[in-house]
């Protein structure tokens, strides 16, 4: 079964997050991917952090396990994650990494806004329930808003990526 990882980098004073803002899909989100067979989700975290950012990260602790709901979902792990070395850059799947102000955040696709949600709400506990907000309801809403994107969404899912540099 695939599994994907995402990271959260607060600012030292926990008002700002850091997002990427992808090159095959033009969207903010958190950093993370897919899961490598057989990897540990802590360890992919680190590395998809680490490729997407260029910053090196520590585990800081584990949010939350969201479960799949229908095809276009997989089974994420979600983690707070330190800074403890490197310096911000773009990469191959990275077009911009920013943090930004809680209170001033880009628009973002599902499930994000929910996943910052989670994060912020700081539980002491892990958070385990089904992925919200993606659904074909929303996926055709989507489409509505946003033809291309949801094009290209389809396109990359396929396997046809554009990642091309500027």
């Amino acid at each position: 079964m695939k599994q994907a990882v995402y990271g959260i980098l607060f600012s030292q004073d926990r008002k700002q997050i850091l997002l990427v803002k992808r090159r095959d899909l033009p969207v903010w989100v958190l950093p993370g991917g897919g899961l490598d067979e057989g990897e540990d989700p802590k360890v992919g975290t680190i590395r998809e952090v680490e490729e997407e950012t260029g910053l090196q990260v520590e585990i800081v602790k584990q949010i939350a396990e969201y479960h799949p709901v229908n095809r276009m979902t997989q089974k994420t792990h979600f983690f707070e994650c330190r800074s403890i070395g490197g310096e911000i850059k773009t990469s191959e799947e990275a077009k911009e990494v920013v943090f930004f102000p809680l209170d001033k955040l880009p628009l973002l696709p599902p499930p994000f806004p929910g996943w910052i949600a989670d994060a912020v709400a700081n539980r002491p506990v892990l958070i385990v329930k089904p992925i919200e907000g993606v659904n074909y309801f929303v996926l055709i809403k989507l489409l509505l808003q946003h033809p291309i994107l949801v094009l290209r969404y389809f396109l990359t899912k396929l396997g046809i990526r554009f990642n091309a540099r500027d």
